[in-house]
């Protein structure tokens, strides 16, 4: 049997918590909450019931819960269950909610589970950022982007339209180019161009290609490759381009370019072949 664990976050920068479950055998009776459930199914089966509506879920199941919504879940057939979710405070919705939409009217998901949902990859990539105490914006980025979806999928929330290109974009593109060396947070660049945050990220990315944070990635690995080629150690590189550390900044560099920063710094400390 899978050894029961139990980790529970509170995140300072997105004010949410997070929960980390598995191998839990643990039925959970009828209950409500007071704030927003946002939850996935890992492994494991689970009967879950709201309201009036029963159903057996498996892995990749999505479960929104608003507050107040009554439900209960247990795990089937001896399965031990291993589930992820968020915690979400009204005030943390309402004041994402706004940045969204422009409105600060909280919303009512309408679906509470859904099986095999599409958002739950963008829903493991926060909850991981979460629960390893990332400081970088792409943890705030990632949020917006996931709560943008699932207001239009599963409560039916006009968005803010999009914001276009143009100027703001360029002044965010070179923001981000002059201060890839130091942390850079959404309010920032939601101040040099006067959108909110939601609208920035979308904008961004439409034009570029890219969200601003892979944008913010690719121009540090590029400043890095270049500290790597004079003769800089990983760590020099990585602490003098911005990265948290230099596990951070081995992952993003190996993702990008195919080599560790280690291996990449190899090609250029190696001896000159000698002449006949």
């Amino acid at each position: 049997m899978a050894q029961d664990r139990r980790v529970v976050l509170y995140d300072q920068d997105l004010k949410l918590e997070a929960y980390l479950f598995q191998g839990v055998m643990q039925a959970f009776p009828s209950h409500f909450h007071d704030y927003y459930f946002i939850g996935f199914l890992e492994q494991g089966l689970q009967e879950a019931t709201c309201k009036d509506f029963v159903c057996q879920t498996g892995p990749g199941s999505l479960l929104l819960f608003n507050p107040g919504d009554v439900h209960a879940c247990r795990p089937v057939d001896d399965r031990p269950l291993d589930y992820r979710c968020l915690n979400v405070p009204v005030e943390t919705m309402e004041r994402a909610v706004r940045e969204i939409t422009g409105s600060p009217a909280l919303p009512r998901f309408t679906s509470n589970l859904v099986p095999d949902a599409e958002q739950v990859p963008a829903l493991r990539a926060l909850h991981t950022l979460i629960m390893e105490e990332a400081k970088d914006f792409d943890k705030e980025e990632t949020f917006l982007l996931l709560l943008g979806q699932l207001l239009t999928d599963y409560a039916g929330e006009p968005l803010a339209p999009p914001a276009s290109g143009g100027p703001e974009v360029d002044a965010v593109r070179d923001y981000l180019s002059r201060h890839y060396d130091r942390r850079v947070v959404l309010d920032d660049l939601s101040a040099l161009t006067g959108w909110s945050k939601y609208r920035l990220i979308r904008a961004f990315t439409r034009e570029m290609g890219i969200t601003p944070y892979s944008y913010l990635v690719t121009v540090r690995v590029g400043e890095a490759k270049k500290r790597l080629e004079a003769g800089a150690t990983p760590l020099d590189a990585a602490l003098s381009c911005g990265f948290a550390d230099q596990s951070h900044f081995s992952n993003h560099f190996k993702r990008l370019i195919g080599l560790t920063p280690r291996q990449y710094a190899n090609i250029f400390t190696k001896e000159e072949p000698r002449r006949a």
